[in-house]
């Protein structure tokens, strides 16, 4: 996107790129269309846009402004180091949002720009959150220093005008650290992105946070550690300008990333707002939302939910053991309360999906088997998204393992939440990584899926977007080894993206292998596709599903703790339902004196 003013006659040459990672074969993973819009790109495209407009670099200087998500668009890194040349290497390459499994790859694309004397600068929460919980040279960081890359830590907001004033004066820092200064965000830049880039995305969806931060204290979190534990929110202004933005440009999907938007205290602001642009002005909002295990305590929530547009939320379930749940310092989560609250999500026909992390200390195989069951038979929970328990840097736990020098896998590349980076004390590293993927197949069977459908029709849920949701949740992993969450639609590879180090493959060999394993996972996933759409007809159509009931779509009753397998399968749960008793037997005698 070019930005210049009449008598401009230096043209600055912004490229702004979203790296992804490798795969295990080492090859990049990019999709024709991805499955998740990154709102790290739309945020620093938003500032980058704004600085532009306001000519921070004087009347007399353009910027071009070029955005790449790499999860869904392949780098021409010679093209753009030639654009560069043609300008006098007048410009910047930013690497923007780079988590630690995406920092390798990030260094690879770097290389050339800096080898050509082009400037490069790096932000993210690999950076943000290693200069936060570490000493500053840990895990990878003086790579950076020696290529000559510029890091940034913390947010871009009223700052990223100060780095490309130094880029043009030929005087960009090694490091920008604003680590202890995270900024409000009202009135500031909304984060945007250009329809052509959006349209690589599935379902023409887009981005915003709403808010940073969070006031928990999860020791797997990175979050807390670089967003800080105050939340800070934007207005619902802010809010209805960047929808208003996108709706101009056709766009009306929206993934609001907030960790847990259930703690936005201008959460009801933001919903009028939102409520007033669907219901008033016909804006045909779709909305997913994260949140947290009682967030349908907070009055009227879940039912602003669903007229702001709300179709899918993402709750933090994370573990159906309190002991694991306290051992992670998530003791905010209530088993006692997961039933109650996913029930009233269904009740206004909304897709729950959840995160749930295996490697917790108390886990073993055979206990992870029988929670799925559990999980299964009563929680009216849709989709689960199965995590590997990871000492991400940034986190209270990588740092605890770091300090007392437990050994880590060094590879950052896996660091992506499936794979094994480090010990258990009850699994084998072979044992844990079957039973990551065991997890999908078993709760992802084929009479689950039905049992699904069946309560999507009892309950008047969506039928044809469970369905979508299934197929790519039930065959991500064994069809292309990858979290679903990094997928897309139709995986794209190239010979020349494979990973620095790894021996080339000769073309004769790649493309047909390529070809052919394409072939054989659509053959697949047609098959999957078929079979679960021919399944959700029969189940629509057949009168008995409308009055469907099972264990899980049951009320909540006062003898719940007797009967379900929650509640009485650890020695947690039954503490639990103690302690639940204690309060109320406490709370009802205070009443009643």
């Amino acid at each position: 996107m070019l930005y210049a003013s009449k008598n401009a006659h230096r043209r600055f040459q912004l490229v702004l790129i979203k790296p992804s990672h490798y795969d295990d074969d080492g090859y990049v993973i990019r999709w024709w269309r991805a499955m998740i819009p990154s709102n790290s790109l739309a945020a620093i495209y938003g500032i980058a846009r704004d600085c532009a407009e306001r000519q921070v670099l004087g009347a007399n200087v353009s910027i071009d402004i070029t955005v790449i998500d790499e999860t869904n668009t392949r780098i021409d890194i010679p093209g753009l180091v030639e654009s560069f040349r043609q300008n006098g290497n007048f410009g910047m390459v930013g690497l923007v949002g780079v988590q630690s499994n995406q920092y390798p790859r990030a260094l690879d694309i770097a290389r050339p720009f800096r080898k050509a004397g082009i400037a490069v600068s790096i932000g993210g929460f690999h950076v943000s959150g290693c200069l936060s919980m570490l000493d500053g040279t840990a895990i990878g960081l003086d790579e950076c220093r020696e290529l000559g890359i510029s890091m940034f830590a913390g947010e871009a907001e009223g700052r990223f005008e100060m780095v490309l004033r130094d880029v043009v004066a030929g005087e960009l820092k090694p490091l920008y650290n604003f680590m202890n200064d995270l900024q409000g965000m009202i009135g500031t830049p909304v984060p945007f992105l250009p329809k052509d880039t959006i349209q690589h995305t599935l379902g023409l969806s887009t981005s915003f946070d709403a808010g940073r931060g969070c006031p928990y204290q999860c020791s797997f979190c990175t979050i807390i550690n670089v967003q800080g534990r105050k939340s800070r929110f934007r207005s619902a202004d802010d809010v209805e300008r960047l929808v208003r933005m996108n709706w101009a440009q056709g766009i009306h999907k929206f993934f609001i990333t907030d960790d847990n938007f259930a703690r936005n205290k201008d959460w009801e602001a933001i919903y009028d707002r939102l409520i007033y642009l669907k219901e008033e002005e016909g804006i045909p909002l779709g909305l997913m939302i994260q949140v947290d295990t009682l967030c349908h305590k907070i009055p009227n929530f879940i039912e602003k939910s669903k007229r702001a547009g709300v179709t899918r939320v993402f709750i933090g379930l994370e573990n159906v053991n309190p002991d694991n749940l306290t051992a992670a310092k998530k003791n905010q989560n209530k088993i006692t309360e997961y039933r109650k609250m996913l029930l009233a999500w269904k009740a206004q026909g909304i897709l729950t999906l959840a995160g749930y992390i295996l490697g917790f200390p108390s886990d073993t195989p055979d206990s992870i088997r029988r929670d799925i069951r559990i999980i299964q038979e009563e929680l009216p929970l849709d989709v689960i998204e199965f995590f590997v328990l990871t000492p991400l840097p940034g986190s209270e736990d990588h740092q605890t393992l770091w300090r007392k020098g437990v050994e880590m896998d060094p590879d950052l590349n896996i660091y992506d939440v499936e794979h094994v980076c480090t010990a258990h004390p009850k699994m084998s590293k072979e044992e844990w990584e079957s039973i990551y993927q065991e997890a999908w197949s078993l709760y992802y069977s084929n009479d689950h899926m039905k049992t699904l459908l069946r309560r999507a029709v009892a309950t008047g849920g969506p039928l044809s977007s469970l369905v979508k949701v299934l197929v790519s949740f039930a065959t991500t992993v064994p069809l292309e080894n990858v979290h679903p969450l990094q997928s897309g639609l139709i995986r794209l590879k190239h010979p020349s993206e494979r990973r620095p180090g790894l021996k080339a493959e000769h073309p004769l060999i790649f493309w047909p292998r390529f070809a052919l394993g394409t072939v054989v996972k659509h053959v697949r996933l047609a098959g999957v596709i078929g079979k679960l759409a021919f399944q959700a007809y029969r189940i629509a159509k057949d009168p008995a599903s409308k009055t469907y009931m099972d264990k899980a779509l049951t009320p909540v009753a006062d003898d719940d703790d007797e009967k379900l397998a929650l509640f009485t399968q650890t020695a947690g749960g039954t503490a639990a339902v103690s302690h639940v008793k204690k309060i109320a037997s406490l709370t009802h005698g205070n009443s009643a004196a």
